[in-house]
């Protein structure tokens, strides 16, 4: 964890902010990111729910605004919910600065939000979906945005939002300083965002350190038996199984289907719809094994993951690191396990744990929720509200029969409930959503 006890500085501009709060100083949380946001471009700040983040990021954005412009938006504020993003607005309209800000939403007229761009604000907050649709838009400038905060970004992850921000992040060509909030270490990082060297301000309390438990494994029967047992073993935890070469990665597959594990299946043979749809499977639960080459290695968006299987040793230990990486991220903990061979590689560190899987172990369970394709996207206008609207009304879904919903641009993904895709189908066959006739079936 990273402490930081700072002296108060002598800045009236910085008392004056916060009196106009009704407080007469920082915590150490808002000191340490106030120093940091001066000197650093990349910024993730983990701090509880209810510690003053807003706060954190808003005084030094607003210490970083410059005065001379103002033609053009500076900085970009997401936010997972409109509350957040209303919350962002009033707090930065407290500090009664000269800057002016604009708070962007769904359920908020676009005609209002256009009027409030007849003078350009400063700053820009709202919600990732509202902020994409404004920007395929143009109705606003994106090339003097040097700012980025995406509030509770582990939220706005959980909610679908990562293509939005995706799409917004690659709008901004003068972005310098990009700042991540959460409450929560368990989430990555989304690899797009290029925080790969972004300073850390960790003030969560009583947060373990990451762990990684490496374990080799004796092969007995045979490599794929004790596999299964390692699979067994995991049970409804999340699973990389790496192989050195695509073939494998088929041939792997395919058995551990014959065994009734359900799985995917992720290489740059496959075609991008075929990889992103492995992708999706694995992102939203619907299946805890991905079958994988070095591919998956890093660089990809998917969840923290729990056991990291070399089924194949990489030829170079950079590799092997690379692949452990996918687990113990963000201070969670996590397993790596290999199989016992001959000549194993000398870059292996030494005396590894033995790992004996219990042969007795029963199957893992089949996944809560299976993913269904609907081929509708955002290209025909469809919004991810439309879809979980048409899923309850018409396919009779509870709010927890419904997992992740991603959308594409001409078709989407919904994960549901297994006990629920039947029924789900029956009740919705012929129906329209949006007076567009949509093919709805299980994702093959």
């Amino acid at each position: 964890m990273y402490l930081y006890a700072m002296q108060h500085e002598a800045n009236p501009q910085l008392a004056e902010n916060l009196a106009r709060l009704g407080i007469s100083s920082l915590n150490p949380m808002q000191q340490a990111t106030r120093e940091y946001f001066m000197s650093e471009n990349k910024l993730v700040l983990l701090s509880a729910t209810g510690s003053g983040k807003t706060l954190a990021f808003l005084l030094p954005l607003l210490e970083a605004l410059q005065p001379a412009i103002r033609n053009k938006v500076q900085a970009l504020v997401l936010s997972p919910s409109r509350e957040l993003a209303l919350q962002t607005e009033q707090v930065f309209r407290s500090l009664r600065s000269s800057y002016k800000i604009s708070c962007f939403y769904g359920g908020h007229l676009m005609k209002t939000e256009k009027q409030s761009l007849q003078q350009a604000p400063a700053v820009i907050t709202g919600t990732p979906g509202r902020i994409a649709d404004h920007l395929r838009r143009n109705t606003f400038r994106t090339d003097g945005i040097q700012i980025l905060v995406i509030d509770e970004f582990d939220k706005a992850l959980e909610l679908g939002f990562e293509e939005d921000m995706r799409f917004i992040h690659s709008c901004l060509p003068a972005l310098r300083k990009r700042i991540l909030t959460s409450a929560t270490t368990a989430v990555d990082v989304p690899a797009f965002m290029q925080m790969e060297d972004a300073r850390y301000l960790n003030f969560l309390p009583q947060t373990a350190p990451a762990r990684l438990e490496l374990f080799r494994v004796n092969v007995q029967p045979s490599l794929y038996n004790s596999l299964l047992q390692l699979l067994c073993h995991a049970g409804s935890d999340s699973a990389l199984v790496f192989c050195n070469f695509k073939e494998k990665t088929a041939e792997v597959s395919a058995w551990l289907s014959s065994k009734g594990i359900e799985n995917a299946v992720f290489h740059g043979g496959l075609e991008q719809d075929e990889r992103e749809r492995s992708l999706v499977k694995f992102r939203n639960g619907s299946v805890r094994v991905l079958i994988c080459t070095d591919l998956a290695a890093r660089g990809l968006d998917i969840p923290a993951v729990k056991h990291i299987i070399h089924l194949q040793l990489p030829p170079h230990e950079d590799s092997f690191i690379h692949r452990n990486g996918r687990t113990a991220r963000m201070h969670t903990e996590g397993s790596a396990y290999f199989f016992e061979e001959k000549g194993l590689p000398a870059w292996l560190p030494k005396d590894v744990p033995l790992f004996e899987p219990d042969a007795t172990l029963p199957m893992p369970p089949l996944p809560d929720f299976v993913t269904l394709y609907i081929g509708k996207g955002k290209k025909d206008k469809l919004r991810k509200l439309d879809i979980v609207g048409f899923l309850s009304q018409k396919g009779g879904l509870e709010k927890d029969d419904l997992g992740l919903v991603e959308m594409k641009d001409f078709f989407s993904y919904a994960a549901v409930r297994r006990h629920r895709v039947k029924d789900l189908l029956k009740r919705t066959a012929g129906e329209r959503i949006k007076n567009m006739q949509v093919k709805m079936e299980i994702s093959r």
